[in-house]
């Protein structure tokens, strides 16, 4: 049994290490520490391969051990202030709703800063129904949220998202 769940976990990992390592990068916005977390989201997830049920995919699952690590990790430094990295940026008009700018590939600057600037239940819901592509159960799963929740967080984030690319001087506000 240990050949095979070390044969899975090393699967899994192929397979999902850099999406799970860019959602903790983006809550904890520093490389080093979400190396870190991905590296212990998958520990954790080898030695608690065992109550991995199936009821979720194996996806799933990863992320809400990286998300649960995540909350810990952030709850243990919130005294601390993560000190922001600051960029000279070429602000560029873009005229897109948000609903197009966040299809925008995951390397997007301008994106990522905005979502930075914005509450972080938005900015989870956000990335993991838009940008990772996670069903709304699948992300209710991940955060341990109600799928309604899920959705009511998304209906206000949204906008939020919106109004802070307007106000980086990404998006220009269109007059109706």
């Amino acid at each position: 049994m240990s050949d095979l769940k070390r044969e899975k976990i090393s699967e899994w990992y192929e397979q999902h290490s850099k999406s799970i390592l860019g959602f903790i990068l983006l809550i904890v916005k520093d490389y080093q520490q979400a190396e870190d977390l991905t590296h212990d989201t998958f520990i954790k997830a080898y030695l608690y391969y065992d109550s991995f049920n199936q009821y979720s995919t194996e996806k799933t699952w990863l992320f809400t051990i990286a998300h649960n690590l995540t909350v810990d990790f952030l709850r243990k430094s919130k005294p601390k202030k993560l000190i922001r990295d600051v960029f000279f940026l070429h602000k560029s008009s873009n005229n897109s709703i948000p609903e197009d700018i966040i299809r925008i590939k995951e390397d997007s600057y301008e994106l990522y800063k905005a979502l930075e600037n914005i509450k972080e239940t938005y900015r989870k819901v956000i990335i993991l129904r838009k940008i990772k592509e996670f069903s709304t159960e699948d992300t209710a799963n991940i955060l341990n949220w109600s799928e309604s929740k899920v959705k009511s967080t998304l209906f206000r984030a949204i906008p939020a998202l919106r109004k802070q690319l307007i106000k980086e001087g990404y998006l220009h506000e269109k007059t109706i």
